[in-house]
């Protein structure tokens, strides 16, 4: 009984939360490391490379940097990475503890590029590598990064680099030192020390500053503006990285939430640059940019090249770990984004139904109501993919098992919605509830998996089971133990067609500090968890991959994520996590999702309707509009909301969701092209307006808005009431830009005010753009599989138009072998064609139905079409009432094979 109401009352504290409770998180000023670091005055810095140790490779250059006030020393290497990146690593020489260094963020270690030395005296040496130039000083370190001539970046420019180690005197470790030790080599420590006890101050801060930008963009996940603001004592705390469980977050907060990607762009009309902070623990930055000056003359200057101010600063404070920090040099937002995906990799392309509508709630009843569901998003003409269940599926709150009543017979209902081309999602959390007879909990015990306490015993805590404990993903034979769950004969009821949601995994304890885990639990190889913190959700979702691919080695995994970190996107999506139904978490969540696209993490999305609280009609309907265009499209709401399935509302409401859904569903094709594109190049899939068109200052603070690839912006209406909306279209008096839905044409001048309706949420196509859609309803993205395509054809000033479209089977990893179909659609001289990019091949079904040009040609009278198998045939073409667009009927051809066709 007493687990009982202990468990009751954690969910009652959870299910009436009204705002976040800051209370329950920290400041800056109420984190001793932080206010430490912050503490360090410019212009003081202590720390000297001794340039006497130099020694130079082919690929690096390495030094003694010594801390001058406390005679400490530490091993300084900068390498050259190829790709424009430059890497600066510090270590302590002889640590009387070894320090974490963060294991799976980066995909693979670098690629070393050349460098040599141009300049060497006693008090510099000048490097060079591509087309870069670094300058390091030597009393005191300072490192000067220089494209093509340009100054760019400046690290320690401020003196603020700090490098804690045991024998500075702080007041938390005089009289503290633990004894010395053997260093031997850092994973030897790692797997050989077993003293538990609390190692002290091992923090670590630097300043990096960016000559000539004006904005600063990056440090996700925060309900936050994309341009940075600035912080600073008696203003903004700094920005937090450090992953945590926050209902009802705030918006416009640098307060820590579910993720955290330390990276940073840089940017200004000359420049992007980036760097990537590579520590897992928990980082506070602060930021000092040009935004808060007279940026209209900055602008003016800059571009003039006169004499600017324009500058930005940032301060990175990071509890513990070594300094790795990774400079990217860009020059071009997307150069710079690109060298971001080198390192810690890319999204592998998803399977194309999960590009769908997901349907979730917390919870659906049972397997009646799943089933009830379906068939009601059925006679509604819902197009779904996806059906969610969240911990009440389970016994109990134990993971891998079911209701035995609830949902008795999981495989007939999985077998009944594969029968409908639909699937199912599950949700496995990483707290494993303690009780006797409960064979995870047995096993994790009998083999010593669960994570343990500073005094080496199982580490207990509280969430959703009530009493809980943590299995440690860093444990090696945990994480093999774990993966064999997955296993249709180990988790019964399920088939290969059942996918996984890995929530609370920050991890989330609801009765732990700042409802998290100590940061003195120890994980495996006693590695302390306040270094590992912010990558625990990355290695629980590594191997929650690694099962399914164990599962169905040559079908694509599928996982939902919340709490995320750099190279989390080579496993999963991720959604923002408990947002509220407010007008203001609708409009946050395009920004949110940007800055994670910026950090590597394309795949997200945002809980339609909001998590929390029930949502007015008006800002439901909204929210699926605005929905269409991210790339992880899911409805989710509190157990506590009233049921809000699309099926339920007026048939006004039900037209207007329909439509949305459908508009989505339309554009699968192209989304799906981008993702393979993404895999391939890095490039995110829904882009901010700057990184399209970087030399335009008019939008570096355009957050309410976003670019699909480089083809379609949207604008959602975020306002209750809303009759018009001020969008702004970007790229001159050249630049066309056609409205979705009615193809009206307008020029990228600036702002227009677009007149709405409930039924209107502006998109455009870019001029020059082919957009590959699929325009038949369907009940869902499974039964679209063989369905021909249309083309959208969207000319640009000159008439001319290029586009895309990448064809596979959609769920295996059969395209890694060449099996897959990649076309370029160009259209010029009233000539559109189609060639296959690869030499490859796959045997799709795959037709041109229609092709749609938009800005059209006058006076066509006809089309020809050649190709291969069809040899010449000639084609029925019309224009619309108002001349806006012209329609070519039944091309006919196959996506497999090239083609021309020519309007006469």
């Amino acid at each position: 009984m007493a687990l009982m109401l202990k468990e009751l009352f954690c969910l009652l504290l959870i299910g009436f939360t009204v705002a976040v409770d800051k209370n329950n998180f920290k400041t800056c000023e109420q984190s001793s490391f932080c206010r430490r670091l912050r503490g360090v005055k410019p212009g003081e810095s202590k720390y000297q490379l001794n340039l006497e140790t130099l020694q130079v490779t082919d690929n690096s250059v390495e030094a003694v940097l010594v801390n001058t006030e406390a005679n400490a020393n530490f091993q300084f290497t900068l390498t050259a990475i190829a790709g424009n990146i430059f890497r600066v690593f510090i270590d302590e020489v002889k640590p009387l503890y070894p320090r974490y260094r963060v294991q799976y963020a980066l995909n693979g270690e670098p690629q070393v590029a050349k460098l040599e030395i141009l300049e060497r005296t006693s008090d510099l040496v000048k490097i060079k590598s591509e087309e870069n130039t670094a300058i390091i000083n030597a009393n005191p370190l300072k490192l000067e990064f220089y494209h093509k001539g340009d100054l760019v970046t400046i690290v320690n420019g401020r003196g603020l680099f700090t490098f804690e180690h045991y024998r500075t005197k702080t007041p938390e470790v005089e009289g503290q030192e633990p004894p010395q030790e053997d260093p031997g080599t850092w994973e030897e420590n790692f797997k050989s020390h077993h003293d538990s006890k609390p190692r002290g101050p091992e923090a670590i801060g630097f300043d990096v500053s960016f000559p000539d930008a004006l904005r600063i963009y990056g440090l996700p996940d925060h309900a936050d503006r994309l341009s940075l603001r600035s912080t600073g004592p008696g203003g903004l705390d700094p920005y937090r990285l450090y992953n945590l469980d926050v209902f009802e977050y705030e918006v416009d907060s640098t307060m820590a939430i579910y993720g955290a990607v330390p990276v940073v762009y840089a940017h200004s009309p000359k420049h992007t640059v980036g760097v990537f902070w590579h520590n897992a623990a928990e980082t506070w930055v602060d930021i000092n940019n040009s935004k808060d000056g007279n940026v209209v003359s900055s602008i003016v200057n800059l571009v003039s090249g006169h004499k600017t101010e324009a500058r930005v600063d940032a301060h990175f404070m990071s509890e513990t770990g070594v300094f790795d920090l990774f400079v990217m040099m860009g020059p071009k937002p997307k150069d710079t984004v690109r060298q971001f995906a080198s390192l810690t990799g890319a999204a592998p392309l998803q399977q194309y139904y999960t590009l769908g509508y997901h349907q979730c709630r917390w919870n659906y009843n049972d397997q009646d109501d799943v089933v009830n569901v379906i068939e009601n998003l059925d006679k509604g003409d819902f197009p779904v993919d996806f059906i969610w269940l969240d911990i009440e599926y389970t016994d109990g709150k134990k993971y891998f098992t079911w209701d035995p009543i609830k949902f008795s017979n999981p495989h007939a209902m999985i077998n009944n919605l594969t029968s409908t081309g639909r699937k199912l999602i599950v949700i496995i959390d990483p707290h494993i509830k303690r009780e006797n007879g409960y064979f995870l909990h047995e096993d994790a015990l009998a083999n010593d998996y669960y994570v343990k306490t500073k005094d080496g015993n199982v580490y207990e805590g509280w969430c959703w089971p009530g009493a809980s404990s943590y299995l440690d993903f860093y444990n090696p034979y945990a994480r093999e133990y774990f993966k064999g769950l997955y296993s249709v004969d180990k988790f019964k009821g399920t088939t290969d067609d059942v996918y996984i949601w890995n929530d609370m995994n920050e991890p989330s304890v609801f009765n732990g500090p700042e409802v998290t885990m100590p940061k003195d639990c120890l994980h495996y190889g006693n590695i302390e968890h306040r270094a590992v913190h912010n990558e625990v959700g990355l290695a629980y979702t590594m191997v929650t991959h690694d099962a399914l691919l164990q599962r169905t080695p040559n079908k694509r995994p599928f996982i939902l994520t919340r709490s995320h970190f750099p190279g989390s996107q080579r496993y999963c999506a991720m959604w923002t996590g408990d947002n509220d139904a407010q007008w203001s978490h609708l409009a946050i969540s395009y920004p949110m999702c940007l800055s994670v696209a910026l950090g590597g993490l394309s795949n997200c999305g945002a809980d339609i309707g909001g998590f929390f609280h029930n949502p007015d009609a008006e800002l439901l309907q909204r929210w699926y509009q605005a929905g269409v265009w991210l790339p992880f499209m899911r409805a989710h709401a509190h157990i506590d909301t009233r049921r809000r399935e699309p099926y339920l509302f007026p048939e006004d409401v039900q037209n207007r969701i329909r439509n949305s859904l459908r508009l989505r569903y339309a554009h699968l094709p192209l989304f799906y092209t981008l993702f393979w594109e993404h895999e391939i190049t890095g490039d995110p899939v829904i882009r901010p307006l700057f990184y399209e068109f970087p030399n335009d200052m008019n939008l570096v603070d355009v957050d309410n808005c976003l670019m699909v690839g480089s083809s379609v912006l949207a604008h959602p209406v975020t306002e209750a009431g809303a009759s018009s909306v001020t969008v702004h279209l970007p790229g001159g008096s050249s630049q066309y830009w056609y409205d979705v839905e009615d193809f009206r044409k307008y020029t990228g001048t600036g702002n227009y005010n677009i007149p709405v309706s409930l039924d209107k949420s502006p998109a455009f196509y870019r001029g020059g753009s082919i957009i590959p859609r699929k325009d038949r309803p369907r009940r869902s993205a499974e039964l679209m599989k063989h369905d021909p395509f249309t083309l959208y054809v969207a000319l640009d000033k000159n008439k001319s138009a290029q586009g895309t479209l990448f064809v596979d089977d959609y769920q295996s990893f059969e395209y890694r072998n060449k099996k897959y179909v990649y076309i370029n659609f160009n259209f010029e001289n009233n000539v559109l064609t189609g060639s296959l990019i690869d030499k490859t091949d796959y045997p799709t079904k795959e037709w041109i139905e229609r092709v749609v040009i938009l800005g059209p040609p006058s006076g066509v009278k006809g089309a020809t079409l050649k190709s291969k198998s069809l040899g010449e045939v000639k084609l029925e073409t019309s224009y619309d009432a108002e001349q806006s667009s012209l329609v070519i009927r039944k091309p006919g051809v196959s996506v497999r094979e090239s083609f021309t066709i020519k309007l006469f």
